[in-house]
């Protein structure tokens, strides 16, 4: 991703999968990045939960 990253606070949302999906794509969509929010969602949903977590870490930067 060439822009700089949405940031994404991730107090409380840890090991729920489809709450983290959703908080990725509010915040790109925010940002304006359609195309990359619609990446995101086949690369995240792609295998299990640990590749959800480093797709997460190239599209956002995450805050706690």
């Amino acid at each position: 991703m060439e822009t700089k990253k949405p940031v994404v606070k991730l107090l409380g949302m840890y090991g729920d999968g489809i709450f983290l999906i959703r908080a990725v794509i509010k915040a790109l969509l925010k940002a304006g990045l359609q195309k990359e929010a619609e990446e995101f969602v086949q690369k995240a949903t792609a295998s299990d939960y640990v590749n959800l977590l480093k797709v997460v870490s190239e599209y956002v930067e995450v805050v706690e």
